[in-house]
């Protein structure tokens, strides 16, 4: 089981950027994925981006396609989600999810029950 701590929310502009980190614990190899989730209160848990650790394979939900990119720092263990170009639609609880072993398809990423490990979320508010 992994240990996923987020960090890196706040409150930004419209147009602003801003940088979330997921460090990860516990796991031995880096064959496993890591998804970004968020959620608004009254709205689907939506997910944004995905990565295998291994081979670096990413997708994106088309609603932050171009503007939200997905980067690591081996040493740390930690993942970033840099979100540029902010709209107030963008503001929601993000959250990190993460499952060993297992390795994503286009229509699997963004499926929330396939992981198994959550951080606490963090929060993101974009205002006009």
């Amino acid at each position: 089981q992994a240990h996923l701590v987020e960090s890196g929310g706040g409150s930004v502009e419209a147009g602003g950027s801003l940088r979330l980190s997921c460090s990860v614990s516990g796991y031995a190899t880096s064959s496993y994925s890591m998804a970004w989730f968020r959620q608004t209160p009254g709205l689907e848990r939506e997910a944004v981006a995905y990565v295998y650790i291994r081979d670096f394979i990413t997708y994106y939900s088309d609603s932050v396609e171009g503007r939200f990119t997905i980067s690591r720092d081996n040493p740390r263990n930690t993942m970033y989600l840099q979100m540029n170009s902010l709209k107030p639609e963008d503001t929601a609880m993000y959250t990190c999810a993460t499952r060993n072993g297992w390795k994503a398809s286009a229509a699997t990423w963004n499926r929330a029950d396939r992981y198994n490990d959550w951080g606490q979320g963090t929060q993101v508010t974009v205002f006009s």
